[in-house]
């Protein structure tokens, strides 16, 4: 998801790192717009550190660009953290002379507020009128905390804990999304069945077969798939428990570690799934035998190990298929000799049966393991291969990418 972190000039600024570092570990794209002000308080270096992204406070940075337009048309949600007295007034008034207002003016997303100054101010008759105002226009506005304020002021007015922030400005995405209130509920009513993670086979107690894939592009497709507002059941193979945190509420999680297992979750979920997504990175291989006891080394002689092959599982999910059924397979290809990594991917396309084909390049290290993935969206119909998208960025980014694509197949 594509959010839009401004912040305004208060002491309480520096929290909002916070809320930028929560927000990029659940593997959301985070865009911070200060106010001039707030850079007072916390640099733009700062801000690009955490973020990842360029910071500009004014409507004449990139004119080139219209960043004070595109930056909210390309937001799904727009969190203002904290939102003094002031920025209250100029947003409520319609005011929008730096590229944080004009962003609140020109989003469709939905907007959320975490107000931060002192009591007073708080009470006050016209921040009172400001945020019901705000309020009646569907602008959720977050109650301050009580505690600790400025000096030695205690009481209401304080921002609440970036945590907290975090998971308000979440669900309110999450019930807009429900309620059609964007694109993103292009999947509403469906159910989706997504594969992440890595097999794993084990060759004794402790050691076993298996791959890099740290399932950060599975557990993205999950949730922008639940963001379009499908019901999504997960089956994660050796996925950590940080990335399984970036899921939102809602997705139905079971946990796998090798392919027969693997294999099982997806057969009995595939019947009442209205799409698949096979992204977790399967072992080709097993071994014959698994040792009931750690093995040991032998003198200075090396080890032979017999292996046997895995079940094509996106194979036969697709000859099981059940009527109008989509399904969308991976390809991590690094290329050979013969052939390049998008004529490895059509022939796969074709040999496996599937609808869509997702093509990623794991060669020198890309893909797995990081932040970002640069894939290639492939569709089938009948013998014919053609391209529906190509997406570069963040995983959440790819991930709401390929899912456009999917949707666009399935209106077809």
């Amino acid at each position: 998801m594509r959010i839009v972190l401004g912040v305004a000039g208060g002491i309480a600024a520096y929290k909002a790192c916070h809320v930028v570092r929560e927000l990029r570990e659940r593997g959301h794209a985070v865009r911070v717009v200060p106010t001039r002000a707030a850079l007072e308080f916390v640099g733009a270096a700062t801000w690009e550190a955490l973020s990842g992204q360029p910071v500009a406070t004014g409507v004449f940075t990139r004119v080139d660009e219209v960043e004070h337009v595109r930056i909210g048309q390309d937001a799904d949600l727009v969190v203002i953290a904290p939102a003094t007295a002031d920025l209250l007034a100029r947003v409520r008034a319609g005011i929008a002379d730096d590229l944080l207002t004009a962003t609140v003016l020109t989003t469709t997303a939905p907007v959320v507020v975490a107000p931060a100054m002192h009591t007073e101010m708080w009470f006050n008759a016209a921040t009172v009128d400001n945020v019901a105002a705000l309020r009646a226009r569907g602008v959720t506005v977050i109650e301050p905390a009580s505690g600790r304020l400025t000096g030695a002021d205690s009481g209401p007015g304080r921002l609440p804990e970036p945590g907290d922030i975090v998971a308000a400005a979440l669900a309110v995405h999450a019930e807009h999304a429900r309620a059609g209130g964007d694109a993103s509920g292009a999947l509403a009513g469906r159910t989706v069945l997504v594969s992440a993670g890595g097999t794993r086979e084990p060759l004794d107690p402790v050691r076993f077969l298996g791959n890099r894939s740290s399932g950060k592009q599975g557990v993205a497709l999950a949730a922008a798939a639940a963001q379009a507002g499908a019901q999504v059941r997960l089956v994660a193979a050796n996925v950590s428990a940080d990335i399984l945190a970036g899921l939102p509420a809602g997705v139905d999680v079971e946990h796998v570690e090798t392919t027969a297992e693997l294999e099982a979750a997806c057969r009995a979920a595939q019947p009442t799934a209205d799409v698949v997504i096979m992204c977790a990175a399967v072992s080709d291989y097993r071994p014959a035998e698994v040792a009931a006891h750690k093995m040991k080394k032998s003198r200075d002689a090396g080890m032979r190990l017999e292996l046997v092959q895995n079940p094509d599982i996106l194979r036969g999910l697709v000859d099981s298929r059940t009527p109008g059924q989509l399904i969308v397979g991976f390809a991590a290809e690094t290329g050979s000799p013969d052939a390049g990594i998008e004529e490895l991917a059509r022939a796969k396309l074709l040999r496996k049966g599937c609808d869509l084909l997702v093509l990623n390049d794991v060669s020198a290290g890309q893909a797995f393991g990081t932040e970002t993935n640069t894939v290639v969206l492939f569709h089938r119909d009948g013998d014919s291969v053609t391209e529906v998208a190509r997406a570069s960025g963040t995983k959440a980014e790819v991930s709401r990418d390929v899912i456009a694509g999917l949707v666009s197949v399935l209106s077809r």
